[in-house]
């Protein structure tokens, strides 16, 4: 059989002509097989295409169809049980505006147009009476009482001028007909609403046709280009008017030319491989004599290749690749590994792989078997015939073509134990340098004299900073990044005119921790100099944080310090005034008892000892407020909503609002926050609005106006009433003093605006006032910014 098929194929190859003509005949008639399949098909599309137009189409009106029947159906619900209409023209007026496709809506009772919306421009059909009218509306008038459902009459020309369709929905009261319920939809609507448009589609065209009910003969109501029966198409008919619509195919050309161009194509393809079936046979000839030539120059080249494989100068074997057995080994590779070549050829190739390396070299070498490696290098090590270990430099190739199976492969070693050695005394000594680097207490760094670029940063960035060598060196830009921004542009300044100036620098900056802590450093910065000119830049950043906290808390505990011996020295003078006075006081009456000549008289003084007695305790109480606030250290500030606390106040102040009849205008934001202190916010709110209702002016009624504002970016406390006022020419020194009064109340201590004057300053801010005689008076609260 096998000898057959052989003299076939000469037979066929030694008669090039013949052979080339046979092909084209067996060509030729599969492409005519072809192109009756694509004629075929051709023709299925076309009308598949007329069937997804004409779907879209019935799609479209059957909603215009439904939406008309909507609109009758409503118009119908507003007659009475006696068919009388209510409220037509508002409810025709609402339905025209929903549906502006609309020309006009009708009631027509016993078939007789008496409602019609819009009036306007439909006067003529009024009082038109329908069994009156051409024959034809008639007919169509009464099939829409006999089916008793919506019936489109038209297109047909109008009364009130144009040609449109008239849906006419019978009506039956009591199951007595009363008339009908109308729409009027000019034609060149309903096509729009239908997707009728003769200029969409390029190669069909849409008609429009019905059966005249008086001459049984079919109507056309779009223009004609092409005689119907001579083109493909295809249609649809709707109940609802008798109405047919066409989808006409008017390029019946289109597929003629296809199949023809497609026969010319096959044509040409056939010819052209049959030529070239020809040339080709032609060339087999040749082939055959260059195959020959070519195989007495591979057996030339096999042994050229065999002496290279014997003499080269690095290891070279060639491997079973599914058993792993050397099947052939060169004398460099024996000498390499201390075997003969008949021992190497009795071993696998993992069997003199170093146990550790075995593992790497399995996982390459299975990608090579899948063929997602076509070669692969690595360095691995050896067990020499006498237990030492060798390192060899291996190339591994394929010899096998990509697609198949996989055969043997070619493993290539170069001796590189010397090199490693030289490389793992370099690698100690790096190791050993690195070790030293890592374990000064600071960050020593490297890095580049122009672009400020770190070539390198010891480990102890990560106790210092809590960041990664690898994250400090994947920007070239982290530390500029991660300066404070106060100091961010002192040090750029630094880099750019301080370090190109010297040798040896010394800087005092703060830095972005990892966990958002701020982290002071001293920075040593040494200029590396080559033959005059700097190269790089070295240096040891040195954590100095502590010591700043050190120098923080000592300067804070000076200012403390101070500020308490001003307020001591001040309180000093506030108690040898306030208890001189009232030890005076009890000194003269104690001796008014001695000297009183009758009981009487020396019970008076003992009343008015008593009084002094409890003005003195008073003093001490105020002055034990004094001594809280002006000794208080860790005053406890939080964030505080100030309208919250404003409005707590007017609360506790609501009885004084009623009593006084005042207006308060609170013009405070809800989201205006303010860091302060709690007891103190309260105190300082509560002591402005009491003084603002009871220093009101006694021919008007109080207004007081609460305002808060930003000031040169500090938040401003605004109270201001329209009081009696305040004479500052007068008053104005003495105004936040202790027990300064000056408008005569009884009430008055002369305490509160002390106190609120010493708890503004507590917090770090201020208190102005503005004030006129008989105007009123504002007080400003500056917080701390």
């Amino acid at each position: 059989m096998e000898k057959k098929s052989n003299r076939l194929s000469v037979w066929f190859l030694s008669r090039p002509k013949t052979t080339g003509f046979i092909f084209f005949l067996f060509l030729l008639s599969l492409i005519s097989l072809i192109v009756g399949q694509r004629y075929q098909i051709f023709q299925e599309n076309k009308e598949q295409e007329i069937s997804n137009i004409l779907g879209s189409v019935q799609s479209n009106l059957e909603q215009s169809l439904k939406n008309g029947y909507n609109i009758a159906l409503t118009l119908a619900l507003t007659l009475d049980n006696d068919g009388k209409p209510n409220n037509f023209d508002q409810v025709a007026s609402q339905l025209i505006k929903s549906n502006p496709d609309l020309q006009a809506v009708q009631l027509v009772p016993d078939g007789i147009i008496k409602y019609v919306y819009p009036l306007k421009g439909n006067e003529a059909v009024l009082n038109l009476n329908l069994y009156k009218s051409p024959p034809q509306t008639v007919y169509e008038a009464k099939k829409a009482i006999l089916t008793k459902r919506m019936y489109y009459q038209g297109p047909v020309k109008l009364t009130q001028g144009g040609i449109g369709v008239i849906g006419r929905l019978p009506l039956f009261i009591n199951n007595k007909f009363w008339g009908f319920s109308a729409i009027v939809i000019k034609l060149d609507t309903l096509l729009k609403q239908a997707g009728l448009d003769n200029s969409k589609y390029e190669n069909f065209r849409f008609q429009l046709s019905k059966v005249n009910p008086i001459t049984n003969k079919e109507e056309f109501f779009l223009p004609m280009e092409y005689k119907l029966e001579n083109q493909q198409s295809k249609a649809i008919v709707f109940s609802e008017g008798d109405w047919k619509i066409y989808v006409i195919n008017v390029d019946p050309y289109g597929t003629i030319w296809q199949i023809i161009s497609a026969i010319l194509f096959g044509l040409s393809l056939t010819g052209l491989s049959s030529y070239l079936l020809t040339r080709l046979l032609r060339k087999q000839a040749q082939l055959q004599t260059v195959v020959q030539t070519q195989a007495s120059q591979l057996i030339d080249t096999e042994s050229k290749f065999k002496n290279i494989f014997d003499h080269a100068a690095i290891g070279i074997a060639r491997v079973n690749s599914t058993t792993g057995q050397i099947l052939e080994v060169n004398q460099y590779l024996c000498d390499f590994l201390g075997y003969q070549e008949s021992e190497l050829l009795s071993k696998k190739i993992k069997s003199l792989i170093y146990l550790d390396d075995l593992g790497e070299e399995r996982i390459s070498f299975k990608k090579l078997l899948r063929g997602e490696l076509r070669q692969f290098n690595k360095e691995s090590r050896y067990l020499g015939k006498d237990g030492d270990v060798i390192w060899g430099s291996v190339t591994i190739t394929p010899l096998w073509d990509e697609g198949q199976v996989p055969t043997n492969h070619i493993v290539i070693i170069e001796d590189i134990t010397k090199r490693k050695e030289e490389e793992q005394i370099l690698i100690d000594s790096q190791r050993r340098i690195e070790s030293l680097i890592n374990t000064i207490d600071g960050i020593v760094w490297e890095g580049n004299f122009i672009t400020h670029q770190c070539t390198f940063v010891s480990e102890k960035v990560k106790d210092i900073l809590g960041y990664s060598v690898k994250k400090w060196m994947s920007s070239p830009d982290f530390w500029i990044e991660h300066l404070h921004p106060e100091d961010k542009e002192v040090m750029l300044s630094y880099l750019g005119k301080l370090l190109p100036n010297g040798s040896q620098h010394d800087a005092e900056y703060r830095m972005f921790a990892k966990d958002g802590s701020i982290v002071w450093i001293r920075d040593i910065v040494t200029v590396i100099k080559e033959e005059g000119q700097p190269l790089k830049l070295r240096g040891i950043m040195i954590d100095i944080t502590n010591r700043k906290e050190a120098e923080e808390a000592l300067n804070k505990s000076f200012n403390l310090v101070t500020e308490q011996n001003k307020r001591l020295l001040n309180f000093s003078y506030i108690v040898s005034h306030n208890l001189r006075s009232h030890a005076g006081n009890i000194q003269g009456i104690s001796a008014l008892i001695e000297s009183a000549q009758t009981e009487e008289d020396r019970n008076e003084m003992i009343q008015l000892l008593k009084k002094v007695a409890g003005n003195l305790n008073e003093t001490l109480f105020n002055l034990n407020n004094i001594v809280n606030i002006q000794t208080s250290i860790d005053i406890e500030i939080e964030p505080l909503y100030l309208n919250e606390y404003v409005q707590r106040t007017l609360a506790v102040q609501n009885t004084q609002i009623l009593a006084k009849k005042a207006t308060i205008l609170n013009k405070i934001d809800d989201d205006v926050v303010v860091n302060y202190n709690r007891a103190y916010l309260e105190s300082i709110l509560l002591n402005l609005l009491s003084n603002a209702l009871r220093y009101s002016h006694p021919d008007r009624k109080p207004v007081i106006t609460i305002a808060c504002f930003e000031e040169d970016g500090q938040n401003v406390l605004r109270v201001s009433d329209n009081g009696i006022g305040i004479d500052l020419e007068k008053y104005g020194d003495k105004l936040f003093g202790i027990y300064q009064t000056f408008n005569g109340n009884a009430d008055a201590r002369g305490f509160g605006l002390f106190i609120s004057k010493n708890q503004v300053e507590a917090m770090g801010g201020r208190i102005d006032v503005e004030s006129a005689l008989n105007k009123g008076t504002t007080f400003k609260i500056y917080f701390k910014a």
